[in-house]
């Protein structure tokens, strides 16, 4: 689920949590009205400064992906789950890829060009 960011990967902490936050909710692991852990269990779990969790947690909310509750917590307040057949078309591509001999780095580069390519239409 949620793990410790890599300090040496170059995009900033905060965004890495964002991510992560968002990719459950896609996967369906996290669903509208669930409750986040708290901030300072966050922390630990990051592995980060907690100035760094709420401002993940609040840019969050900006978006309109979670709610602040006072003294309560923060809760999720979106459902973007990608749904079962765009999540298997994605397993099946990576199982091709896998198959061709192609690592995880190489399948991004990749994944990433198709993309920038795709987007001009």
């Amino acid at each position: 689920m949620l793990n410790k960011v890599d300090k040496h990967s170059g995009i900033p902490a905060y965004l890495q949590i964002m991510n992560q936050i968002k990719k459950e909710i896609i996967l369906g692991n996290l669903k509208n009205d669930d409750q986040l852990p708290p901030v300072r269990q966050m922390q630990k779990i990051f592995g980060v400064n907690i100035n760094t969790v709420t401002r993940a947690l609040e840019k969050l909310s900006f978006e309109g992906k979670l709610e602040a509750q006072h003294g309560v917590g923060y809760f999720i307040t979106s459902e973007e789950n990608i749904g079962d057949e765009v999540f298997l078309n994605l397993k099946n591509c990576i199982n091709k890829l896998k198959e061709s001999d192609l690592d995880l780095k190489m399948s991004l580069l990749l994944f990433e060009e198709v993309w920038k390519n795709e987007s001009n239409d």
